[in-house]
């Protein structure tokens, strides 16, 4: 089932860019553009985890925040500020996370999913096409055999798969499959997508984006 998230975002521009970003990896996202239709929406739905900024019309992100904490649905502040003072303010408010506006996507892709996993939110099996992944049993099926690969491939995979249809760079896949004190060649990196391509037949799904890195497509 898809995650409902909920973007409070005034910045007409930035929510759309927000909003495109999450649907290429599979949530369902609500956009709303003041604190008082954010609080109707919440009021009215469900949601998985709402993305708030701060500096919103008729009802500020951290009084929204004072307003709602009872529904006890996920919270990550987006602002511009970046003072000591907001960051602490909106952490005991409650929220769950706090990001400083701009930030690329991967990161904040990568904060929902932690938060997610933290309320027990993530989805525990990851379907694409002819794979299955679970994720708790680290078992990934295709077509309904099981196919064995390395801890690496396999996390490489999972990379993928969170990051279904954004282009990541090969320094990116380094930092989080190998960490980020790895001191080798990125050629691993090609090393092993060469490898998930032949034992998973995504041949045609895993793109070389020239001169960046690599991104899945359905």
């Amino acid at each position: 089932m898809q995650k409902r998230i909920l973007i409070v975002e005034d910045d007409v521009h930035i929510s759309n860019i927000i909003s495109m970003n999450l649907k290429l990896v599979n949530y369902a996202t609500t956009q709303v553009y003041d604190g008082a239709a954010a609080l109707e929406e919440i009021r009215r739905d469900r949601y998985d985890l709402i993305l708030l900024d701060v500096m919103i019309p008729q009802i500020d992100g951290f009084a929204l925040m004072e307003k709602i904490r009872s529904y006890s649905t996920p919270v990550i502040f987006l602002t511009a500020k970046n003072s000591v003072f907001d960051k602490v303010n909106g952490l005991k408010l409650g929220a769950d996370d706090y990001m400083v506006k701009p930030f690329e996507a991967i990161e904040l892709l990568a904060r929902i999913e932690t938060v997610l996993r933290r309320y027990g939110k993530e989805e525990q099996v990851i379907a694409f096409q002819h794979l299955q992944v679970d994720l708790d049993k680290r078992v990934v099926m295709m077509e309904g055999q099981a196919v064995e690969l390395t801890p690496k491939e396999y996390d490489l995979l999972v990379v993928l798969l969170k990051n279904k249809n954004i282009a990541l760079t090969r320094e990116q896949f380094i930092e989080k499959v190998w960490g980020a004190d790895y001191y080798g060649e990125t050629r691993t990196v090609d090393m092993h997508i060469k490898s998930l391509r032949k034992k998973l037949a995504l041949h045609e799904q895993i793109k070389t984006i020239f001169k960046v890195g690599y991104r899945l497509e359905d």
